[in-house]
């Protein structure tokens, strides 16, 4: 069967199998960024953005999806020039293994794109949905703190993956003085 979807605002046409997922399709196609976890829909770490609402692609037919808009994380940003939850969670090293962090940055970017000052416990509902097996959440929360600071303009955003732009000389940090950043 053939499925038209606009992903990542590109309309596109994919061939699936009728029991083929979202996820099996996206994965096939060379959009990786979302991973396959648990596979019935309980880690999160293949979350999606459908129509806007997030989305647990590795549950959910491809056939229900025909004419939707989907986005993916490589829509977000690249390696040299992050979108702002991306840069917030590198800054606050919300990273651990990165295995889940796809998922919860997607599904951050909704709760953002509805609640652009979400409190503690309502960032702590929104990711409810996300395992992260590696650790606590702590620092998951402070970035998207960081990044509703940084998306209302109350915050630079850092689209240099931290890196100390220019001569590479170090200002303004904790390293050494005089030192350079390589």
């Amino acid at each position: 069967m053939e499925i038209d979807l606009t992903l990542n605002d590109d309309d596109v046409t994919f061939e699936a199998a009728r029991s083929d997922t979202l996820l099996d399709v996206l994965r096939d196609n060379g959009y990786t960024g979302a991973k396959r976890g648990c596979d019935t829909g309980d880690c999160g770490f293949c979350t999606v953005i459908v129509d806007g609402e997030p989305v647990k692609s590795c549950i959910r037919p491809i056939s229900q999806f025909d004419g939707a808009d989907v986005e993916t994380i490589e829509n977000l940003g690249t390696q040299d020039d992050l979108g702002p939850v991306q840069s917030a969670f590198v800054d606050n090293a919300a990273l651990q293994c990165g295995f889940c962090i796809p998922g919860m940055i997607m599904r951050s970017k909704v709760l953002l794109s509805e609640n652009p000052n979400p409190d503690e416990a309502e960032i702590r509902e929104a990711l409810s949905e996300n395992l992260c097996r590696c650790t606590g959440y702590e620092k998951i929360i402070d970035a998207v703190q960081d990044a509703s600071t940084r998306m209302t303009g109350e915050a630079d955003v850092a689209a240099d993956g931290g890196r100390v732009p220019g001569d590479g000389a170090c200002s303004g940090c904790d390293c050494f003085e005089g030192g350079v950043d390589e």
